[in-house]
C-alpha cells in the first residue's frame, strides 16, 4: 500500500469537516443474518442488504422478503441504518412484482433504497416516497450535471462511479446537495461501472440481473481452431492465466483525502464474501475513522491496520482510479494465492471472561494450536488453545468444522468475536511469517 499523500490544505479541510460534526458513515455489506450481526458487532454505521430477487447479488445468501422486517428491526435497535438494494434493471414483465415489492418495503421502514434504473427511481418515488432514494454505482454518475439531474428527480444520495478520481468527485460534491457515497474497500469489476456481459455470453447468467458467475476470475488459455484440445498459455504462471484479474481496492491510507473530497459514506464491497472478510474490513475502517475523528490533526495510519487487512482474501491491493495512478488499475497477473498462515477458525457464540470460550467452529482446531481472537476494538489477542470440551464438559482431542465446542484460551472473549488459527508459515520470508 502506498503512503498517504494528504496535503496540509486537505488535512485542514478534513479537520473542519470532522470538528463541525458532519457524520462520516461506514457502510458495510450484509448478505444474510450472520453477516448482518457481524457488521453491526464490529462497528458499521449502516448496512446494505436485499431480498433474493431484485438486486445484483442474487447468489448471495440475502434475505427472504418476509425476513426483511426482522433484519431492519435488528439493525435499528442497535442504532444502525439499513439500505435495501433494488438495483437490477427490470424488464416490463417484472414491473408489477417490483411495484408490490416496493409497496411492501414502504411499510418496513428502511433508511434508503438503492436503485440504478430510471424507471425504478420513478416507481420508488411514487410508491414509497418516504424512503430516501440512493443511486447505485451501476448508474455510472460521472459528472456534476448528471448529479444535479438525479437530485431534481428526488435522489438523495449517489454512489460515485468507480471510474472517478477524488479530484472529479470533489468537483461533483461542490455543485450539489446530494450525499456522496463511494467504495473504500473490496473487489473491483473489470467492466465500466460493473456492466459486464461476459457472464451472459459464457454461462447464460446476466451480470446486471444479479447472476454474475465472475468469469473475470476464471483461468484462461488460447486454443487454435485447427488444434482442438491443445492449449497455448499466455501471461501464465503455475496457477493459470489472469487476463481480466483486477486488483482489489484498499483506501485505508487515504481516508482523509476521500472525506476531504466530499465523500460522506465509505462503502465496503462484499455481500458475497464471508464473515471473516466482513469482520476484518469493518473493524479496521471503524478503528481508522474513530481515530481520525478523535484527532484529525495528528491522525496516522497504524501498521497493524494494514496487517489485518492483509490477512483476508484479496488479489493484491490498489487505490483504483481515485489518485490518477495508472499503475493502480493495471490487471494483477500474479497468482491469487496467499501465503498467509492465518486461517479463519470460528466465532465466539457467547461472552466469556473465564478463559473458556463457547465457539462455532469453521475450520479444524486442536489443543496446542496458536490462535488470534479479533476483539471489537483494538489489536488482536494472541494465545494457545489449552483444551477443548463439548457442551457436556467431555474432553475432545479436536474440534471439527460445523461443531459447537468450548475452547480453553486463557483470555476474555465476547459473542461474535472471530477466532483465527495461526499455522506454520508456508513461506518463511513472507511478511506474514509467524516464526518466533
Amino acid at each position: 500500500m502506498s503512503v498517504s499523500r494528504t496535503t496540509e490544505a486537505g488535512r485542514a479541510r478534513e479537520s473542519r469537516i470532522l470538528r463541525s460534526g458532519t457524520p462520516v458513515e461506514l457502510l458495510a455489506p450484509a448478505g444474510g443474518f450472520e453477516k448482518l450481526g457481524i457488521a453491526v458487532h464490529y462497528g458499521a454505521d449502516a448496512v446494505y442488504l436485499s431480498d433474493d430477487r431484485f438486486s445484483l447479488r442474487n447468489f448471495s445468501r440475502n434475505f427472504p422478503v418476509a425476513s426483511l422486517p426482522r433484519a431492519i428491526a435488528f439493525a435499528h435497535e442497535r442504532g444502525v441504518k439499513v439500505y435495501v438494494a433494488c438495483n437490477l434493471f427490470p424488464r416490463d414483465d417484472e414491473l408489477d412484482r417490483l411495484a408490490a415489492y416496493l409497496e411492501a418495503l414502504g411499510g418496513m421502514g428502511p433508511d434508503g433504497l438503492i436503485v440504478a434504473d430510471p424507471g425504478v427511481v420513478s416507481m420508488a418515488a411514487e410508491i414509497a416516497p418516504h424512503i430516501p432514494i440512493h443511486l447505485s454505482t451501476q448508474a455510472n454518475t460521472v459528472n456534476s450535471r448528471a448529479a444535479r439531474f438525479w437530485e431534481r428527480v428526488g435522489v438523495r444520495r449517489i454512489n460515485a462511479a468507480r471510474e472517478l478520481s477524488l479530484r472529479e468527485i470533489r468537483k461533483i460534491a461542490g455543485t450539489t446537495d446530494l450525499e456522496i457515497e463511494a467504495f473504500v474497500h473490496g473487489a473491483m469489476c473489470i467492466a465500466y461501472s460493473g456492466r459486464c456481459l461476459l457472464s451472459s455470453f459464457m454461462a447464460g447468467r446476466e451480470s446486471n440481473r444479479g447472476e454474475c458467475c465472475q468469469p473475470c476470475r476464471f483461468h484462461y488459455a488460447v486454443m487454435e481452431e485447427s488444434r482442438p484440445g491443445r492449449f497455448f498459455p499466455f501471461a501464465e504462471d503455475d496457477h493459470g492465466s489472469y487476463v481480466f484479474n483486477s486488483r482489489d481496492l484498499c483506501m485505508i491510507d487515504h481516508l482523509p483525502e476521500m472525506i476531504g473530497a466530499g465523500i460522506r459514506s465509505l462503502k465496503i464491497e462484499g455481500r458475497m464474501k464471508g464473515i471473516h472478510y466482513v469482520a476484518t474490513a469493518v473493524k479496521i475502517y471503524r478503528e481508522a475513522l474513530d481515530a481520525l475523528a478523535a484527532d484529525p490533526e495528528n491522525y496516522a495510519v497504524q501498521p497493524w491496520w494494514r496487517e489485518e487487512l492483509n490477512k483476508i482474501s484479496q488479489r493484491a491491493y490498489c487505490t483504483g482510479f481515485y489518485l490518477d495512478d495508472p499503475e493502480a488499475v493495471r490487471p494483477n497477473y500474479a497468482a491469487c494465492k496467499s501465503d498467509s498462515p492465518f486461517i479463519f477458525a470460528g466465532k465466539a457464540t457467547a461472552d466469556s471472561k473465564s478463559g473458556w470460550v463457547d465457539a462455532a467452529i469453521r475450520n479444524r482446531l486442536k489443543p496446542g494450536d496458536r490462535i488470534e481472537i479479533s476483539p471489537r476494538k483494538g489489536p488482536v489477542l494472541t494465545g494457545v488453545i489449552e483444551g477443548i470440551a463439548d457442551a457436556n464438559g467431555n474432553t475432545l482431542t479436536v474440534a471439527q468444522p460445523g461443531s459447537h465446542v468450548r475452547l480453553k484460551v486463557g483470555m476474555a472473549c465476547f459473542e461474535k468475536d472471530l477466532i483465527r488459527r495461526v499455522d506454520a508459515c508456508a513461506n518463511p520470508n513472507s511478511a506474514f511469517c509467524c516464526k518466533d
